[in-house]
């Protein structure tokens, strides 16, 4: 028999045993798309080929190969009504599903923690690893913006149903016996929310598909959700006083309104394939990321393309780009404080080496990510 079951569906597993290979547990929240926490686990897979996975909700429809072809278990919640796309109004019953996980036969278990993963219950003798894209900004410093966002009987329930959740979210992490952020802001919001420390070990970003350009062209390149938190607006806003060009990659629920007071000078492109987007990476005149990430993964994606930065200089950026070496950080998150960069960044294009971003950039390859993360891992 090979091993493989159906989504959902409970398996028998041998003893566990410290004599042989050790048994691996991969938890993760949900896997409904592939964005950068799908990615680590991708990756996580590549070291620990053995591991069976674990989630409250998957759609394999929308997973790549290498996830499909794990084994798969998922809590009750994916077999819930319309669990496949409103997950996250199930949100009260993972803490229960999460402890309906029996991983009693494993000896390494990595939580991947954004959504809640970290609270499930390990074995005494077992490790029990978190590596943390961020605690759960809706439970905690975005939570005011969220509620003011809904609507009805959803907003008037989420007082008592969030308290409940942070108090479980604070006390589920002392079931954690190590934890890695995935970049020194993460840390600092790991301190201060679960009083726990952290090791900074930075997302693997494959570097090795970009590739720079001999030739430039003169606009400036945005990619990402038009979504509030990556605040777009503040890209407009720069570019419509500017009257430099800029294209603008993405969509989202910000995407009309910003396309009805944006200037000719800005382009917006909803979607573009891989390939195209490599291209309009190298040959940007530069990337500009308005949002406070956790860590962000295209400036480093531009970077690899030989390209500098504009950054908000707060949360993950900080990790990764160089100021006045491959790229230029803006202090305040408004659309004066961009132009000024912007106006910066046309001042240091002259003496910006595309070397310079290149070797930046090598810092996050996915190799660097596999040694750091099996040393902290480290079952001995």
């Amino acid at each position: 028999m090979s091993g493989r079951h159906k989504f959902g569906q409970p398996r028998v597993l041998p003893a566990p045993s410290r004599l042989s290979e050790p048994r691996v547990a991969i938890v993760h929240y949900w896997f409904v798309a592939m964005r950068g926490g799908e990615r680590v686990v991708e990756r996580l897979l590549k070291l620990y080929p053995q591991a069976d996975l674990f989630a409250h909700v998957s759609d394999p429809a929308c997973l790549s190969s290498t996830l499909k072809q794990a084994r798969m278990t998922t809590s009750f919640i994916d077999r819930l009504p319309f669990s496949k796309r409103l997950y996250q109004y199930y949100l009260p019953l993972m803490p229960m599903a999460l402890e309906g996980f029996d991983l009693s036969a494993y000896d390494l278990v990595i939580s991947s923690e954004s959504g809640p993963a970290k609270g499930v219950i390990t074995r005494p003798d077992a490790l029990h690893v978190c590596y943390c894209h961020s605690p759960m900004r809706y439970l905690w410093d975005h939570y005011h913006e969220y509620r003011r966002q809904t609507r009805g009987l959803a907003r008037l329930a989420m007082p008592p149903i969030y308290s409940r959740l942070r108090q479980w979210d604070v006390s589920s992490s002392a079931r954690v016996d190590r934890f890695a952020a995935n970049s020194r802001f993460v840390r600092q919001r790991i301190r201060k929310v679960w009083r726990r420390e952290a090791e900074v070990i930075h997302p693997p970003v494959d570097v090795g598909l970009f590739t720079p350009s001999l030739e430039t062209d003169a606009y400036y390149l945005w990619v990402g959700a038009m979504v509030p938190y990556k605040r777009p607006d503040i890209a407009v806003d720069a570019f419509n006083a500017n009257g430099l060009p800029l294209v603008m990659v993405g969509a989202g629920s910000m995407l009309k309104s910003l396309r009805a007071r944006a200037r000719g000078n800005i382009t917006f492109v909803e979607r573009m394939d891989f390939n195209t987007l490599r291209r309009t990476f190298a040959r940007a005149r530069a990337y500009v990321m308005t949002a406070e990430e956790d860590f962000g993964i295209t400036p480093v994606e531009a970077m690899a393309s030989g390209r500098p930065v504009i950054a908000f200089g707060r949360g993950g950026a900080l990790d990764s780009v160089v100021p006045n070496r491959t790229g230029i950080l803006f202090e305040r998150q408004d659309g004066e404080s961009l132009r000024e960069a912007v106006e910066r960044m046309e001042d240091f294009l002259p003496s910006f080496d595309p070397a310079d971003a290149i070797d930046q950039a090598g810092e996050f390859a996915p190799e660097r990510f596999d040694a750091r993360f099996a040393e902290f891992a480290r079952l001995a």
